[in-house]
């Protein structure tokens, strides 16, 4: 029977969402296989994910431009090479055991962090199994680049190049696209969709999403959204942010758009499928659904570092529009509803970065390196 252990940071995260789909394609595509989930964070030290997770949380609400300037920072990443290396080793110990233990036949990251320290372990140790590194975002920052991970899947071909010019190895990199559950290749219909929500089939969908979190200026756009005269519905997605949920609920007769106001939810396929656009924080596994159902994006309030370079991507790509504030996105979704010529062009430009199938051809291409070994 062989073994993959795959390895993320942070529940309810992108990186979780991605390991959930592979683990899901590994087992549709090799028969018998026993796979390990593993946040390898909270695994190999709470206490510090903790105070990691609560730091990284307010640097970006109070302080923005500074983890602006952490991220993917040349000098930065020089000047802590050796921090990083002490914090693998301290951190080493109960993942070597695990590997002991487990004796894994491969294993898959979707985070630099702990590909780090699987890549010295495999070095330190010479441990001979296929360590393979998956990309949530679309623009690989330079924790990622390890001599000894055997294969790298990144979102497309620009973010292969950045891989290149880094001296990786073209034979290691793979632009699969970012893994999703592969039931986003599948279709329960517009109409369905829309009934199933009880919204009107006759008029656009605008689907606004926070993250799993409810994060973003959500209020001020219900607001916003409210002054419009075009026609159109709404469904919100809260995610686990319950505040926000019942403040909608309690104002939903105050509001014109007939709307569909929903929790945390595991129908974003099916939301997706109701929705002509989405208003939404450019996260990568959001980003990657959307472009599976040729999904326009309306992009607010992206986080410095990661989703920043996500929005220049999509901006580059023609797939998405940027607003300044909550304002701004209504006049962006009152201009695209009016412009059918202009949403039918961002539709077929996100068809283009559609890969529904990257946790399948990650499947098979770590049960063909398993193999080799």
């Amino acid at each position: 029977m062989k073994r993959i252990l795959l390895l993320y940071i942070s529940n309810n995260s992108g990186h979780h969402r991605a390991i959930k789909a592979i683990d899901e394609a590994l087992h549709s595509e090799i028969p018998g296989i026993r796979t390990l989930s593993i946040n390898s964070f909270n695994y190999t030290n709470p206490i510090l994910e903790k105070v990691i997770n609560s730091v990284y949380n307010k640097v970006i609400k109070t302080k923005p431009e500074v983890w602006e300037y952490l991220y993917d920072n040349p000098k930065i990443v020089r000047r802590t090479r050796k921090v990083r290396k002490l914090i693998h080793k301290f951190n080493s110990g109960k993942l070597k055991k695990l590997l002991k233990n487990f004796k894994p036949d491969a294993v898959i990251c979707s985070q630099a962090f702990p590909c780090g320290m699987i890549a010295d372990l495999k070095k330190t140790y010479n441990l001979d199994f296929p360590l393979v590194g998956v990309l949530t975002d679309y623009a690989p920052h330079s924790y990622w680049m390890y001599d000894n991970v055997d294969a790298y899947i990144v979102p497309s071909e620009q973010t292969k190049d950045r891989f290149i010019r880094n001296n990786i190895k073209e034979t290691r990199v793979f632009p699969f696209g970012i893994p999703i559950s592969p039931g986003f290749s599948e279709s329960c219909g517009k109409e369905a969709a829309l009934r199933h929500l009880r919204l009107e089939n006759d008029v656009p969908t605008v689907l606004i999403m926070g993250g799993g979190q409810g994060l973003g200026p959500i209020e001020e756009l219900i607001f916003a959204i409210n002054t419009l005269t075009i026609p159109f519905q709404v469904i919100v997605v809260c995610g686990m942010n319950n505040k926000l949920r019942k403040w909608l609920e309690k104002r939903r007769l105050l509001f014109r758009k007939k709307m569909a106001i929903l929790g945390y939810t595991r129908d974003v396929n099916m939301l997706m499928d109701a929705a002509d656009l989405i208003v939404s924080k450019p996260g990568g596994l959001t980003t990657a659904e959307s472009l599976t159902k040729c999904l326009p994006i309306v992009i607010v309030n992206p986080i410095p570092g990661q989703e920043a370079k996500n929005t220049e991507f999509l901006l580059s790509e023609g797939v998405a529009v940027k607003a300044r504030n909550p304002l701004d996105a209504a006049g962006l979704i009152e201009e695209l509803l009016s412009d059918t010529e202009r949403l039918k062009q961002m539709k077929t430009a996100a068809a283009k970065h559609a890969r529904p199938q990257a946790a399948i051809k990650i499947a098979q291409l770590v049960s063909n390196l398993m193999q080799r070994k």
